[in-house]
């Protein structure tokens, strides 16, 4: 199996099961994302304890499936590190999608790296980020449901 078909299964993969897909009733940080330009709107859900631990997460939404698959592949990642640690993955990620990250340095991304090559494709680019600035503005911020809906249809930052 090539390289690409491996990606594109692992996308599939994600976006047909994802593992954190639902609901968390205890999440003490929910922030509504939403990228008008092509219809992606989720819900990104995280329980962070008093030390600063990603100890669970959860989406819900609809959307492409790179937009699904890439939130599930982020939670997957971030879920059990630090605030500090996922901000630093959705860096990363970033960096990824702007071709300013590749090869080894990828590796800390896991499957999420798959997503490399969307920097080729600028319509997907703001699906595969949806979920990860939606999580970087509740970290950062402490933006949650109650403080209203981040809209991530700009490429501002990119």
């Amino acid at each position: 199996m090539d390289l690409k078909a491996l990606y594109q299964e692992i996308l599939n993969e994600h976006n047909l099961n994802p593992n954190n897909r639902g609901e968390t009733a205890d999440a003490n940080f929910v922030l509504r994302g939403v990228n008008p330009s092509c219809g992606d709107d989720i819900t990104l859900n995280l329980k962070v304890d008093d030390n600063g631990i990603i100890t669970g997460g959860t989406f819900a939404g609809s959307g492409c499936a790179i937009s699904q698959a890439s939130v599930d592949m982020m939670l997957d990642n971030v879920i059990g590190k630090s605030k500090e640690e996922a901000l630093r993955l959705a860096s990363l990620f970033m960096d990824m999608i702007k071709g300013k990250a590749e090869g080894d340095a990828l590796e800390d991304l896991d499957e999420a790296a798959s997503l490399q090559n969307i920097s080729t494709m600028p319509a997907r680019v703001k699906c595969a980020v949806l979920g990860w600035h939606t999580m970087e503005e509740m970290l950062k911020n402490g933006k949650t449901e109650a403080k209203g809906t981040a809209e991530h249809c700009s490429t501002e930052g990119m």
